[in-house]
């Protein structure tokens, strides 16, 4: 070891030297033996250098393979030298970070396993995901089931060997030559794309098995504690349908058998809540094959919570200063070439149409309309900022493959809203959106969410409209929105639309799932594009600035988020049918009509079951149903002038005078409180 000295600061703060050539795992066991046996993987960063905040989550092949950023913050193996002064932080089971490292060396586990049963099996890539991770394989003979459960016991087998993680490095050629030698086509590209001549490559072994990979990886396979193979799909290498068809095999991985358990817990109750589902069983929308994959029918029930949504909506965009407007479903393919759509968003829409007097295009947007509407009269900096909303049909062409119920479609309502302003008023408008979108969540019922900052990548220059100082005037503008707010936010470099960075906004539901609904986009490229002027109090024509912002992110969407999270029994206010009214029998059907009359005349939306059934098959259908609250009436309540009350989750609450009943919902529909 080098007589070198380097620098190691704590998560405490402290700074302890150490040799050159140190590893994590040293430090940790210079700690303690205990931290040393707990830490799965190790994060530094050059003290020199300014913390460069990254995005944790699934992986991508660039991330993967591609070289690593010594500059920045980064994971590294517990076995790294440390060659140079660095922060260190070691990760254990407490640190979310290291569930993506564990999930990642499942994968390799997995791969391991399925050379050691099909050794005629040619490896893809396999990378961690937010849910766990998958490995793809290209092998002549389909994997069974059968075959899945084998996979998953020799994975056992493989991490009861407990085999050490080795990172090695190679030539370039060697490994290109060596991989050319067992025909590993899929490796073979993955080095000639992610590396350069004269580079050496990094390889992962564990036992015999070696993998092309930059890491970083647990210590042993041992530590990969709980795991399950899931499922079996077919994918098409690079994603073209012209070479030859994979076969990928999901499974996840978590750092305690507990928190497994857990999750498929969790699971169980994500699969009792499926809109897809509960739509058919409340009969709230449908897809119809006859009519196409990804447009949605909605059905009555279903029609009245988007009138309600929609409803709120609008209201809360003319009271906060927003104009409403509509426009066309279908334009010319000209205004998609000027926006830049036909150029960089072609693959996400319909093809075009030749009609008699020019080539049109369904729009997957509504901006290039908002702005022809901006441009339609002269403006001056007294009339800025100018708000155009709209609720707005849009059509985007999303694969056969792809494609689930409400929430990934062809045809969607956007909530769409583009604010056109002075650069120094953006910074206020953006806060402003931001704040709409607390409002949005808190009012359906969402009290928790996660923010992200989408940067651009500047190496990557052909995918981005718009030049430097732009990106930059923008990026700092919405990182000092979110500063203004105090809220807590991941940066996600490379993650940008085209015509600038955006802020999304994850909101988290009742099993904790993250959904991506709500964004706001900064866009210098269509005001450029459109030549879009005001007159500044100078006199002179400036361009404004341009603001996107969707909060339910579409109507469908969030509809389907709202069937998961609230299980199909939303609150009375969002409830389609809020009040069922069950006659005991024929002869007091005449007061029922008369308490369905007082309640629609309350503004309550009421069913009355008039059928000849008996009262408890009634009482089931309604609470099927899951109505939140069902009115039964008898000799008894007919002459008192009452009604019992049954509340969906609490049942019979008793006989009440019907006005205090009336009074008492009024109450919680008004302030929309979370109680029914």
């Amino acid at each position: 070891m080098s007589s070198t000295q380097i620098q190691i600061q704590l998560p405490d703060g402290s700074l302890k030297s150490f040799p050159a050539g140190t590893t994590a795992f040293q430090v940790a066991e210079s700690i303690s033996p205990r931290l040393a046996a707990a830490s799965i993987v190790a994060r530094i960063r050059p003290l020199h250098a300014a913390a460069a905040i990254t995005a944790t989550g699934a992986e991508t092949e660039a991330s993967m393979y591609a070289a690593e950023d010594h500059s920045a913050e980064r994971l590294v193996d517990l076995s790294t030298p440390l060659v140079e002064d660095v922060a260190l932080h070691l990760l254990t089971e407490k640190d979310q970070d290291a569930l993506k490292v564990v999930r990642h060396s499942a994968a390799h586990v997995l791969a391991t396993a399925v050379l050691e049963l099909f050794p005629e099996t040619k490896l893809g890539h396999g990378p961690a995901t937010d849910a766990g991770f998958f490995y793809d394989f290209y092998r002549p003979t389909p994997f069974t089931p059968e075959d899945l459960k084998l996979i998953e016991g020799r994975m056992a087998e493989i991490v009861a060997r407990d085999e050490k993680f080795h990172r090695e490095f190679e030539p370039r050629d060697e490994g290109l030559a060596r991989f050319k030698v067992d025909n590993d086509f899929m490796k073979i590209h993955f080095i000639e794309r992610f590396t350069k001549p004269g580079e050496e490559i990094s390889l992962y072994r564990n036992g015999h098995f070696v993998d092309f990979c930059r890491g970083p990886h647990v210590p042993s396979t041992g530590r990969v504690k709980a795991f399950k193979v899931l499922s079996l799909a077919g994918a098409y290498w690079l994603g073209d349908e012209k070479n030859p068809q994979l076969q990928r095999i999901y499974g996840t991985a978590f750092l305690s058998k507990k928190e497994m358990d857990e999750h498929f817990v969790r699971l169980e109750e994500a699969a009792k809540r499926d809109h897809r589902v509960l739509g058919k069983q409340l009969d709230l929308f449908s897809i119809q094959e006859v009519a196409g994959a990804g447009l949605i029918f909605w059905h009555p029930k279903g029609g009245m919570i988007r009138k309600i949504m929609e409803d709120w909506m609008r209201e809360e965009c003319i009271r906060r200063g927003y104009n409403m407007v509509f426009t066309p479903h279908v334009m010319r393919s000209r205004l998609w070439e000027i926006s830049g759509h036909a150029g960089f968003y072609s693959q996400n829409m319909f093809t075009p149409m030749e009609l008699d007097d020019a080539e049109y295009r369904l729009k997957p947007m509504n901006c290039p309309g908002h702005i022809l509407i901006y441009k339609n009269s002269p403006k001056s900096y007294r009339d800025l900022p100018v708000r155009y909303a709209e609720l707005g049909n849009v059509y985007r062409y999303e694969r056969s493959g792809t494609m689930h119920g409400l929430l990934r479609v062809r045809g969607f309502t956007q909530d769409d809203a583009h604010i056109f302003c002075t650069p120094e008023q953006i910074e206020d408008e953006v806060v402003a959106c931001i704040d709409f979108a607390e409002a949005v969540l808190k009012t359906f019922g969402f009290s928790e969410f996660k923010v992200e900052l989408s940067t651009w990548d500047p190496k990557d220059r052909k995918s981005y409209a718009g030049s430097d100082d732009k990106w930059d005037l923008a990026i700092r503008s919405l990182e000092s929105a979110l500063e203004r707010k105090n809220i807590p936010h991941t940066v996600i470099p490379g993650e940008a639309a085209f015509y600038g960075p955006k802020i999304d906004i994850k909101l988290v539901d009742v099993l904790g799932r993250l959904w991506q609904l709500s964004t706001v986009q900064f866009d210098f490229n269509l005001p450029a594009r459109f030549e879009l002027e005001y007159v500044g109090e100078d006199g002179e024509r400036h361009q404004p600035v341009m603001v996107h912002r969707a909060l339910f992110g579409s109507v469908e969407r969030f509809f389907g988020v709202l069937i998961e999270h609230y299980a199909g029994a939303f609150p009375l206010w969002l409830s389609p049918v809020q009040i069922g009214i069950v006659p005991i029998s024929e002869r007091h059907l005449d007061y029922a009509n008369k308490v369905q009359q007082q309640l629609q005349n309350a503004g309550f939306r009421v069913e009355l079951d008039a059928r000849n059934e008996k009262m408890n098959a009634k009482i089931r259908d309604f609470t099927m149903q899951k109505l939140p609250y069902v009115l039964v009436m008898g000799d008894k309540e007919a002459e008192a002038g009452a009604v019992s009350v049954r509340a969906r989750g609490k049942g019979d609450q008793g006989s009440v005078p019907l006005g205090e009943f009336i009074a008492r919902a009024q109450t919680l529909e008004t302030g929309k409180s979370k109680d029914l």
